[in-house]
């Protein structure tokens, strides 16, 4: 077929086609889901810090002496009460150094007991002018040093029983065992550590502070914990304790939150985020995601009565836990926190609350 034969055919097509896809209705846009979280109040904190709860007062406990450890009788979390036997030494040595301490107190007794029979007869000697004062004065100082032996030699065996009595390992006081150092086979030298003992009637919260936030926390006026696996509890909390040096490595100051009437719920091991500050008058805290730029300042997109808004803010500061802002939007609204940037203002959207943080795990 000649090649000017086939524009009419191909007119013919096009036109066919073109007739068949204006017959089909437009199909009609589907609604868009859209993540929302509800606005909250926000604390007008300087600074939220995560740490971990700890006892204020925890101690690494050790055998006074050395020796093998042969028995363990706690496991890391096990509650002790005070004078409950926690480890124990192989007690061979020290029984033997305690009758080896035993042994020379005898002698030395015996010693003294000859020694003070030979300055008994040289007096009567003496007396009768038989020795001279030399040879006497020779036995007293005999009897002096056997003396002397003697309370050398009772203190040694005192010590040495003492020492026997190292071998085991007790609680000092009612606790919590948090960490486990040693076990069982393990040749211990005097003054390691063996087991870790926490005592959980008072807790706290170790957290680190940068150092150009140091001022700031020390100034706060309100101190709050929240814990990770109870974000219902809102507990108070004081500064006890601030080290007076900076970390060299991180260039962070080790700081503890004492926990103010710390409920059974708060248990020691466990994640808690400390918040400086107190409430915020008109400031509301959203999700980082919530707030974009598109040129003309931040704003974030609310739903209300099931279309998207977009409502210009003003940031207060960037946090762990989100953006506080300050504008024209109530506490409460749904903010939508993915997907903004494909919305147009007056789009109607499926509202479908994302879960909670805490949730999500």
């Amino acid at each position: 077929m000649p090649p000017r034969a086939l524009v009419p055919l191909a007119a013919f097509c096009l036109a066919i086609v073109t007739a068949g896809c204006g017959r089909n209705e437009p199909a009609s846009a589907a609604i868009p889901a859209v993540l929302t979280r509800p606005a909250a109040s926000a604390s007008a904190g300087l600074a939220i810090y995560t740490g971990e709860i700890r006892a204020r007062r925890e101690a690494d406990l050790a055998f006074r002496v050395g020796g093998k450890l042969i028995a363990r009788l706690v496991d890391s979390g096990t509650a002790v009460k005070a004078g409950q036997l926690l480890a124990r030494l192989d007690p061979a040595d020290l029984t033997l150094a305690r009758q080896a301490a035993a042994a020379q107190l005898a002698a030395a007794e015996s010693e003294l007991a000859t020694a003070q029979a030979e300055r008994e007869r040289y007096a009567a000697l003496l007396e009768k002018r038989f020795v001279s004062q030399a040879a006497f004065d020779a036995r007293e100082h005999a009897l002096s040093s056997a003396r002397a032996r003697v309370a050398q030699a009772s203190a040694q065996y005192r010590i040495s029983d003492n020492q026997s009595a190292y071998g085991t390992l007790a609680a000092d006081h009612d606790g919590v065992v948090t960490a486990v150092l040693a076990d069982a086979g393990q040749v211990v030298a005097a003054g390691q550590p063996v087991l870790r003992v926490a005592r959980p009637e008072q807790k706290e919260v170790a957290i680190v502070i940068p150092e150009g936030r140091l001022a700031e926390a020390k100034a706060a006026r309100q101190i709050a914990v929240r814990l990770w696996a109870a974000p219902e509890l809102r507990l108070g909390g004081e500064i006890r304790e601030l080290a007076a040096a900076a970390d060299p490595a991180t260039r962070t100051y080790a700081a503890r939150i004492r926990i103010i009437d710390a409920p059974d719920a708060v248990q020691l091991g466990m994640t808690a985020q400390v918040i400086f500050g107190t409430e915020a008058g008109g400031h509301l805290v959203v999700p980082l995601t919530a707030v974009v730029d598109t040129g003309n300042g931040p704003q974030v997109w609310i739903v209300a009565d099931g279309k998207a808004e977009p409502r210009p803010v003003k940031v207060a500061d960037y946090r762990e836990d989100g953006a506080t802002i300050a504008g024209n939007v109530q506490a409460g609204d749904a903010v939508i926190i993915a997907g903004q940037r494909r919305l147009i203002a007056g789009q109607a959207v499926l509202r479908q609350p994302a879960p909670e943080p805490a949730r999500q795990r």
